[in-house]
């Protein structure tokens, strides 16, 4: 951002540049968007070993991978004396800022001082010490909270401030003061770029694709640990996303699903802005003829929050009444993952249908992957507004997909949208659409006009460049008197059936998109 003399510092956690998926795929569309923009890149990982997955482009500066756990960086001298007590003030009041509401205690109050600990390479020894471990179990057994009654134990103690010390890790994770701070998600991300605006006054912007908060609330259910350490590392969670909510300069969701879950989180209506994903039409383009056997098609993560036990067993269903139909799942296994895809292969075996599925791994050409399908599903029990749909969408495909987060306002009318963890209902809606083709390459055709219509890839990058700027401070020019919306328009006046082909018609929609 030459013009400022600020560059964009992102924020990511367990995605780009290490991992593929949605919204690594945006990160990599916004910074490829904006040549004239530089990035540097601050990833938060697992391990710090993690292999770069994504070719950066040029235009990313610096890129810095801050691990989550491994060996604590400067653990630096035990605090002791004056130090000790009011370290043990400021973390007896953050601990019940998140397990005792009636405390009356500020949570960014506590975690301001525990980052300006961390700045200084204090905190991981200042949490692991005995002093901590007393304090938590002195709060956990007061008489009045919930955590009392489950007896909580040292064990617990022990691995609740092990998980709290790994998460407040990225407090100490420095941001340049000529930055805005461009966290990807909210939580863990937010950590860096909460400090460097309470610190250095670097602007802050939030962008929330899937809602972090449900998905932590979702993944613990079936985590081990006892009630206790739950509801300290949930309430931690819960307070960290209300905290970024308020403080945040702006926040983009990429749906109006996600605005009104940050509105009851404690957003201020008036910073926030929906920004919707976008797709270049031309990189997928419509898929042509449907394959000779009947297909359902998914492109994705292996990964338990997309929910393919409930497409599986709506495959299984279905194929009792189309016995040649086929599942297609393209998409690759995640580190850690493995377990997950041995749970649906016995699955998809209990069920008697492990012949009709193939998994495809990850293929460089997405678009080939919807073409594979009849329809494209989507399963999911938590998205934002997710690539793979109107990716599909713009390849002309008609898709079934369950009704989470930005989906509804994806689709419109152009497929069909069902409750998630039905796959009975999934079952049903694949078999109207299979049993009647004319409404199946109608609603591939509504699809693509949709995109084209509302979710461009020109539209979603040109949106966050003025954002930037805003945030920068650089003043904003009046916006052009033609952009995309005007030529659509015009194209509406257009009788498309006047072209011989629909590929002419795609070329002049292409046209309109290149011109914008």
């Amino acid at each position: 951002m030459p013009s400022s003399g600020r560059h964009v510092t992102m924020l990511t956690e367990g995605t780009y540049p290490h991992v593929h998926g949605g919204v690594s795929t945006w990160c990599d569309q916004l910074v490829r968007g904006m040549p004239e923009v530089d990035f540097q890149i601050l990833a938060l990982t697992g391990s710090g070993r993690e292999p770069v997955t994504w070719e950066l482009p040029p235009n990313v500066r610096r890129h810095t991978a801050f691990p989550l756990w491994g060996p604590v960086r400067g653990r630096g001298r035990p605090l002791i004396g004056g130090e000790r007590r009011r370290f043990t003030d400021v973390y007896e009041r953050f601990l019940l800022s998140i397990l005792d509401p009636s405390a009356h205690c500020d949570f960014g109050e506590g975690l301001y001082a525990l980052a300006g600990l961390a700045r200084r390479g204090r905190l991981s020894a200042a949490l692991r010490s005995e002093t901590a471990l007393r304090s938590l179990m002195w709060i956990w057994t007061m008489p009045h909270l919930e955590t009392a009654a489950a007896r909580p134990t040292v064990h617990d103690a022990l691995t609740a401030t092990d998980l709290l010390e790994h998460a407040l890790r990225p407090l100490a994770a420095r941001i340049p003061g000529d930055s805005v701070a461009h966290a990807v998600s909210s939580g863990l991300a937010t950590l860096p770029a909460l400090a460097a605006q309470h610190f250095d006054g670097v602007p802050f912007l939030l962008t929330e694709h899937g809602i972090y908060l449900r998905e932590r609330y979702l993944g613990y259910r079936t985590e081990a640990q006892r009630w206790p350490v739950k509801a300290l590392l949930l309430g931690f969670y819960r307070e960290l996303n209300s905290l970024g909510y308020r403080k945040a300069d702006l926040i983009t969701p990429c749906n109006q699903y996600n605005r009104r879950w940050e509105e009851r989180g404690g957003a201020p209506s008036d910073r926030i802005r929906t920004v919707y994903n976008g797709v270049d039409p031309t990189a997928f383009p419509l898929a042509g003829p449907e394959p000779d056997v009947p297909t359902l098609s998914w492109a994705g993560r292996i990964d338990p929050i997309k929910d393919l036990e409930t497409l599986i067993r709506a495959y299984a269903i279905a194929r009792a009444e189309v016995p040649r139909l086929r599942l297609r799942l393209f998409g690759g296994v995640p580190a850690g993952g493995e377990h997950y895809k041995t749970r649906l292969e016995k699955l998809a075996a209990e069920l008697g249908v492990a012949d009709g599925i193939s998994y495809e791994g990850r293929v460089d050409d997405v678009a080939r992957a919807y073409g594979a399908g009849s329809l494209v599903m989507l399963s999911s029990i938590s998205e934002g507004f997710p690539f793979s749909l109107i990716e599909a969408m713009s390849c002309g495909r008609a898709t079934v997909s369950t009704d989470v987060g930005g989906v509804r306002e994806a689709v419109g009318d152009t497929g069909l949208v069902v409750p998630p963890r039905e796959p009975a209902l999934m079952a049903e809606a694949v078999l109207s659409l299979l049993g009647d083709d004319e409404r199946r390459a109608e609603l591939g055709r509504l699809a693509r006009r949709r995109v084209i219509d509302q979710f461009t890839l020109h539209r979603s990058v040109d949106g966050f460049r003025r954002i930037y700027l805003e945030l920068a401070g650089v003043p904003q020019p009046a916006p052009a008197p033609a952009d995309l919306d005007d030529w659509t328009l015009q194209l509406r006046v257009i009788d498309t059936s006047a072209f011989a082909t629909a590929g002419a018609r795609e070329r002049v929609l292409a046209t309109a998109e290149e011109a914008a």
